[in-house]
């Protein structure tokens, strides 16, 4: 005597092992999509940094009579992370170059008509679930102005 048994009987618990795999592909997916976001964002902060920083230093330059002319690498730093306390602090780092542009007159090149240039570089950490691997990715942004005062 042969005992049939029904083909669903077999197949039991099948559909809660394949929600499981589908659900673990898919939630690092949505994370791996956030990750990416975050550092997108993350990269249009650096570059419009650098580009606030370097018309902060073409505004402040030799001419100027305001407090705080002319400006210098600290307080271009200072400015910077003051701009953008969601970054960390400690990993952002603000490099201001002056050159001779032009119509650039004077020893410091910090003179109307000469050039400054801001790079502006971040290191963002991608770590959005415990237990996988993280990386880092340096990201940096340079910008370059004539400066006015």
């Amino acid at each position: 005597m042969t005992v049939r048994r029904n083909a669903r009987t077999h197949e039991r618990g099948t559909a809660l092992a394949e929600f499981a795999v589908v659900l673990t592909a898919s939630m690092l997916i949505i994370v791996g999509i956030i990750d990416f976001g975050r550092g997108l964002y993350t990269y249009h902060l650096v570059s419009n940094a650098a580009r606030l920083a370097s018309r902060y230093a073409s505004v402040r330059g030799s001419a100027c009579s305001s407090p705080g002319c002319p400006v210098t690498q600290a307080a271009l730093q200072t400015y910077v992370r003051g701009l953008y306390p969601e970054l960390n602090a400690s990993g952002l780092a603000v490099t201001p170059t002056w050159t001779t542009g032009n119509g650039c007159a004077g020893t410091p090149f910090k003179s109307p008509g000469c050039n400054v240039s801001v790079q502006v570089t971040y290191t963002v950490t991608f770590s959005a679930l415990r237990g996988l691997p993280t990386f880092n990715l340096p990201m940096s942004s340079t910008s370059q102005m004539i400066i006015s005062l």
